[in-house]
């Protein structure tokens, strides 16, 4: 082989590495980055069945209690009043959980118009309703799992 096939090949070997690393540089940033605040007005799931009746307004309205279901702090309650609950493993959170996949500042729970609203603060495992992960403000219903790394919670009335 000759020194210039030889060269060629390895700058096309380092060309196509260089790619690799930037495509992993990609992915990992596209997890890691927080995702934008969007306005609650629009595309919030069940924003519109929120509006429907009167009915379910009052029913959302009534979530007073924060339940941790399953993790080191089960059976905990946490008593809702108007002002946003911080949840996460620094002791600054109003909700401070042990959790090795939570993260300091992991998720807010906050009210908004009678129903209680989670956002996901640029965690790095997520913040899951269900089986769906958050990747803005979403309403959560009374009664659905919120998952925080292996920290389960839930709103009860």
């Amino acid at each position: 082989m000759s020194a210039l096939a030889l060269t060629l090949l390895r700058l096309g070997l380092l060309a196509l590495l260089w790619f690799f690393v930037l495509l992993v540089a990609s992915a990992l940033r596209r997890d890691l980055i927080a995702p934008p605040e969007t306005p609650l007005a629009a595309g919030l799931p069940g924003a519109d069945r929120a509006r429907s009746t009167s009915r379910q307004r009052r029913t959302r309205a009534n979530a007073r209690v924060l339940v941790v279901r399953q993790g080191s702090l089960a059976g905990t309650k946490l008593p809702l009043g108007t002002s946003p609950v911080t949840i996460g493993r620094s002791p600054d959170c109003t909700l401070s959980i042990t959790d090795d996949y939570a993260s300091g500042q992991h998720a807010r729970l906050r009210p908004s118009e009678g129903r209680w609203i989670v956002e996901d603060l640029g965690s790095t495992n997520g913040t899951w309703i269900d089986r769906t992960r958050i990747t803005g403000p979403t309403v959560l219903e009374v009664g659905a799992p919120l998952r925080i790394g292996q920290t389960v919670l839930e709103l009860r009335k």
